[in-house]
């Protein structure tokens, strides 16, 4: 099954200028005095058609990434920020994010980083990504060591003509910058590190596509987002290999570790009182 056929629905979910309108809104006036009015247009013109979206795409994702299918309710990101730092960073408290976000993780890593799929609609941009972003350092050492072995595949996917005639590579950004020489325990006298130097030194991969936010608003948004999903799938799951082998490496130790006997305790017998 294609991943058209996946998609097809009588209805497909999107949204309406009147959700646009709500998140400028609410980008010049995040605050509870403003939001709290106006919750019921939030439930109506953004959370329930994003539900909606998010249900017809585990269809799609059912033909290309059955592993990343979460319930809706679980996938959707939650509106709210967490403010506890604004006040020490002199930052004014901002309770609100002023864009609604979808996180398509893999089963078994729904508390981890690993890569999955993503997307979110501000008041000026529908962002459509897909990879590992900021993946945890255990996990970052487990995918540069799978990168090295395997750089050629790599290499294809992210200049794959088909994904980048719809997304463009992200390898860094402010928050997580390259590094500018190979990191810790790997040395330029290994073929296949020097081979691979470029595609280790970035501390994520994926692919992403920024659409004007009014592409939200059209019938084809499910399709839009959903093309994209099927054609960086094959990224994401090389980026979760490593993740995947180092997790079942683990618990392998695990459960090896719980079925070991416990060494009984040697008693010291008392010394005989003579008299």
């Amino acid at each position: 099954m294609s991943p058209t056929q996946a998609i097809r629905s009588p209805a497909p979910a999107h949204f309406t200028p009147e959700a646009l309108k709500f998140l400028r809104g609410l980008t010049r006036h995040n605050d509870r005095a403003w939001f709290d009015p106006r919750k019921p247009i939030f439930e109506r013109e953004l959370r329930a058609p994003m539900l909606a979206l998010i249900e017809q795409l585990n269809h799609a994702l059912a033909a290309v990434a059955p592993e990343h299918i979460r319930p809706p309710h679980k996938t959707m990101m939650r509106i709210y920020r967490d403010t506890r730092f604004d006040a020490s960073r002199n930052q004014p408290a901002r309770p609100y994010k002023t864009q609604i976000a979808a996180w398509f993780a893999r089963t078994g890593m729904e508390k981890t980083s690993g890569a999955g799929f993503y997307f979110h609609l501000s008041a000026t941009e529908l962002l459509i990504a897909a990879g590992c972003y900021m993946p945890a350092p255990g996990q970052l050492l487990a995918i540069r060591r799978h990168i090295v072995q395997h750089h050629a595949e790599l290499r294809a996917l992210l200049t794959s003509k088909k994904i980048l005639a719809k997304m463009s590579r992200f390898d860094s950004d402010r928050a997580a910058p390259p590094l500018t020489r190979l990191p810790r325990g790997f040395s330029v006298s290994d073929p296949n590190i020097l081979a691979a130097q470029d595609l280790i030194l970035p501390r994520q991969w994926g692919v992403r596509a920024s659409l004007p936010a009014e592409a939200a608003t059209r019938p084809t948004l499910l399709k839009e987002i959903a093309t994209r999903f099927a054609l960086a799938a094959p990224l994401v799951a090389f980026l979760n290999t490593p993740i995947l082998c180092d997790t079942a490496k683990s618990q392998q130790i695990e459960e090896i570790m719980s079925q070991k006997p416990n060494k009984p305790h040697e008693t010291r017998k008392k010394p005989v009182e003579t008299l």
